[in-house]
C-alpha cells in the first residue's frame, strides 16, 4: 500500500515542477538573460580572478571583460551581416533556380501536385527575413540585459566564498563551497572543451565545402560551429542547409548533394564519436536520455537559447541533487551509469 506522505510528497513535487515551468515561461524575458549571464560568468570569472591576482582593480577587470565581450559580439554581428548580405545578393538567382527545379520535378513526377512550383519563393523569403530582423532586434535588447546581469555577477564573484563562510557557519560552508566549485569546474571544462570541438568542426566543414565547391562555405562552417553546442540534434540540423544548397546549385547532379550530406555525416561521426569523448571524458557524466529530455524541455520552453543552456542546467541540477541526501537518487538516475557498471564488473572479476 502506498504511504500517504510519500504520495503527497510526490504530488507536491509534480505541482512544483509545473508551477516552476509556468513561471519560467511567463518570466523568460528576464530569466533567459539571467541564465545566459550565469553561463557566461563561468567563462569570465576565472579571467577576473586572474586579473585581480595581478593587483588590478575589480571594477577595471570587469570593464575589460565586458569590453572584450562587446568586441566579440560586434565582430560576430558584422560577420552575420556580411553572410546575410552576400546571400541576399544571390538569392533571386537561387529562388529562380529552385522554382525551375520544382517545375521540373512536377513534370517528371505527375503525381506530385504542381503547387510546389507555384510558390513565390521571393515573398516567402521576405517574410523570413523580416522575422529574422525582429529576432535580431530582440537579441540586441536581450544582450543589454545579459551584460547588466553579468557585470553584477562578476563584481560579486570574488566575495562569494567569504559570504558563504559567514552565512553557513561550521561544516556547512565547506559543503556549499564544494557544490558551487563542482558546478563551476564541470561547466567551465565542458564549455571550454565544447568550444574547441565546435571550432574544429566549423573549420572542417568550411574546408570541406570549399573543396567540393558548395557556395557560401564560410556560412556553413559558422552554422556548424554554433549548432554543435546543441548535442546530437544540432549537428543533424547543421547539415541540412548546405545539402539543400548543393542540391539547388548542382541540379540535376544529385550526387553532389549526397556527397555533401555524406561529408557532414563523416565529420560529425569522427568528432562526435572519436574526438569529443576523448576530450570530454565523463566530465558531466549525464545519461544520454537525460540530455535528450533536457534538450526537448528547455528547447520547447526557451527555443534555440534554451537548447544551448539545456546541458549546463542539467549538469547543475545533477550536482546539487548529488550533495543533498534526500535527492541523491535523482542524481544517480541522471548519471550515465558507466561507473556503476565498471564497479560491478570489477566485483564480478
Amino acid at each position: 500500500m502506498i504511504d500517504d506522505r510519500n504520495f503527497m510528497t510526490a504530488l507536491l513535487g509534480i505541482v512544483a515542477v509545473i508551477a516552476v515551468g509556468v513561471v519560467l515561461d511567463a518570466a523568460q524575458v528576464v530569466i533567459l538573460p539571467l541564465m545566459i549571464a550565469w553561463l557566461l560568468s563561468y567563462i569570465f570569472a576565472p579571467v577576473v580572478r586572474r586579473l585581480i591576482r595581478y593587483h588590478i582593480n575589480i571594477g577595471f577587470a570587469v570593464m575589460c571583460v565586458i569590453l572584450f565581450l562587446l568586441a566579440v559580439c560586434y565582430l560576430g554581428g558584422m560577420f552575420v551581416y556580411a553572410r546575410v548580405a552576400s546571400f541576399a545578393q544571390e538569392y533571386e538567382a537561387y529562388a529562380q533556380r529552385f522554382t525551375e527545379i520544382s517545375a521540373d520535378i512536377t513534370t517528371r513526377l505527375p503525381y506530385i501536385k504542381s503547387s510546389l512550383a507555384e510558390v513565390d519563393w521571393l515573398q516567402l523569403a521576405g517574410k523570413r527575413i523580416v522575422a529574422f530582423s525582429g529576432s535580431f532586434v530582440g537579441f540586441v535588447s536581450n544582450l543589454v540585459m545579459v551584460l547588466i546581469f553579468l557585470v553584477f555577477m562578476l563584481l560579486g564573484k570574488p566575495y562569494m566564498k567569504a559570504k558563504i563562510r559567514y552565512a553557513f557557519p561550521g561544516g556547512r560552508s565547506a559543503r556549499v563551497t564544494d557544490v558551487l566549485d563542482s558546478i563551476a569546474g564541470q561547466i567551465s571544462r565542458y564549455l571550454t572543451a565544447k568550444l574547441v570541438i565546435s571550432l574544429i568542426t566549423g573549420l572542417l566543414v568550411w574546408g570541406a565545402m570549399t573543396a567540393i565547391g558548395v557556395d557560401f562555405p564560410m556560412t556553413w562552417g559558422a552554422i556548424a560551429f554554433f549548432l554543435n553546442f546543441i548535442p546530437t540534434i544540432g549537428s543533424i540540423i547543421a547539415g541540412i542547409p548546405p545539402t539543400l544548397m548543393a542540391l539547388v546549385q548542382f541540379y540535376p547532379n544529385y550526387w553532389m548533394a549526397v556527397l555533401t550530406a555524406l561529408i557532414f555525416m563523416i565529420i560529425q561521426v569522427v568528432m562526435g564519436n572519436g574526438v569529443e569523448p576523448k576530450m570530454m571524458g565523463e566530465r558531466l557524466n549525464l545519461s544520454p536520455l537525460v540530455v535528450l529530455i533536457a534538450l526537448v524541455f528547455w528547447g520547447w520552453l526557451w527555443g534555440f537559447i534554451g537548447a544551448l543552456l539545456a546541458v549546463p542546467i542539467a549538469a547543475a541540477i545533477k550536482i546539487v541533487c548529488e550533495n543533498i541526501e534526500p535527492l541523491r537518487p535523482i542524481s544517480i538516475m541522471m548519471e550515465s551509469g558507466k561507473r556503476f557498471w565498471r564497479e560491478e564488473a570489477q566485483e564480478g572479476a
